[in-house]
């Protein structure tokens, strides 16, 4: 069996955004960015940066909302979600979140 567990360690890029299902479950999206520092093969230092979305759910997705603010260093573990659509004019997009 894969396990599919990754942990990302970045600040946040915004504020969270909590928003409720119907149900009343809490979802909150935040969003992540990872810098990353490096030598090249010519040995000059290179910077690199990812962006990540992250949704939390529940409890955890409340407690986000309610702590976290834009900048602050966070630590995230949780699983990859891989989506694939079309847009309107027929473009394939993917998104990991």
């Amino acid at each position: 069996m894969a396990n599919n567990t990754v942990t990302i360690v970045g600040n946040l890029t915004r504020d969270p955004e909590l928003r409720y299902a119907p149900s009343g479950n809490g979802r909150c999206n935040i969003g992540v960015a990872v810098s990353r520092r490096y030598q090249d093969r010519n040995g000059e230092w290179q910077e690199e940066a990812g962006f990540y979305d992250v949704v939390a759910w529940g409890d955890m997705a409340e407690n986000a909302s309610s702590s976290l603010v834009k900048g602050m260093r966070v630590v995230v573990t949780g699983r990859l979600q891989y989506r694939s659509w079309e847009t309107d004019q027929g473009d394939k997009r993917t998104k990991i979140k």
